[in-house]
């Protein structure tokens, strides 16, 4: 019987460089928002659909806004903490699709409260909320525990976690209304790796790498494992069609045909892990 495969290592992430990416990637989205809101057509802008099924530009502003206000209200409300970290990232990233719903409901909730608001207004609350969070990132010790969903967690993993609803939901804003947004280099490095490892737990095993350049490469999917030379299997995809796909932004039939993604080797589907979290 063939070994069990090793659980993948679980990548640490420099406090510091998270939370300059963090800002920047913040700055970066907000950027869109406010040009977005800017357009003299911007009412009819911020009622666009998105590729979220129901939700509008303006419902996915709001959501963004809720992303961001979260680390500050759990700092400063943290309510009765453990002695140590029940989750880590990956647990973030298992846990997303079940907190799904719970997310959208929130979302209404705050969308409902903005439904009338001018586009200045729409762009001033997201203002608002930036200014909360990259205040909040100055004074905040990375060693520090907050509460979440999926139990208590360090300020630093949490910072991360604000990566991925910024970039992911950055590039939601591009797509909906055509606005470039300039992701932030080290925040999309970190994002990239995260998902990557998170496949890495979903499938563990060394029979196929997943290169994801400049940023990451792992190797997953149980089977004979690569040692040397040329692998046998493999993955390739750039950062943002990479996301996209684990996400559920992306169709891993359509990446192949419109060659965002090469894929060699009879292990090399990988559309059965996909997406990672939706």
């Amino acid at each position: 019987m063939p070994p069990a495969p090793r659980k993948p290592r679980v990548r640490s992430y420099d406090p510091a460089k998270v939370r300059a990416a963090l800002e920047g990637q913040v700055r970066a989205v907000r950027d869109v928002v406010d040009t977005v809101c800017a357009e003299p057509d911007a009412r009819a802008l911020l009622a666009t659909r998105t590729r979220l099924g129901e939700w509008t530009v303006r419902e996915l502003i709001v959501h963004l806004v809720g992303a961001l206000e979260l680390l500050p209200h759990r700092l400063v409300e943290p309510g009765r903490l453990p002695a140590r970290a029940e989750a880590g990232l990956l647990d973030y990233v298992a846990g997303l699709a079940s907190s799904a719903a719970t997310v959208a409901d929130h979302t209404a909730v705050g969308a409902a409260e903005f439904a009338e608001a001018d586009p200045k207004s729409v762009a001033d609350r997201f203002d608002q909320a930036a200014g909360k969070l990259l205040g909040a990132l100055a004074e905040a010790d990375s060693a520090a525990l907050v509460p979440t969903a999926f139990g208590a967690m360090t300020v630093a993993d949490f910072m991360v976690t604000r990566l991925v609803e910024t970039v992911v939901h950055g590039d939601d804003l591009a797509d909906a209304t055509g606005v470039a947004v300039r992701h932030d280099r080290q925040a999309l490095a970190a994002v990239t790796r995260l998902l990557a490892d998170a496949l890495a737990a979903k499938a563990p095993g060394g029979s196929v790498e997943v290169r994801i350049p400049p940023f990451a490469v792992v190797q997953c999917v149980a089977g004979p494992k690569h040692t040397r030379g040329t692998p046998p299997n493999v993955v390739e995809t750039d950062p943002l069609t990479w996301i996209r796909l684990a996400t559920g932004r992306a169709d891993w039939s359509t990446a192949l045909a419109d060659a965002a993604v090469t894929a060699s080797g009879e292990r090399a589907d990988i559309s059965g892990q996909l997406p990672l979290l939706t």
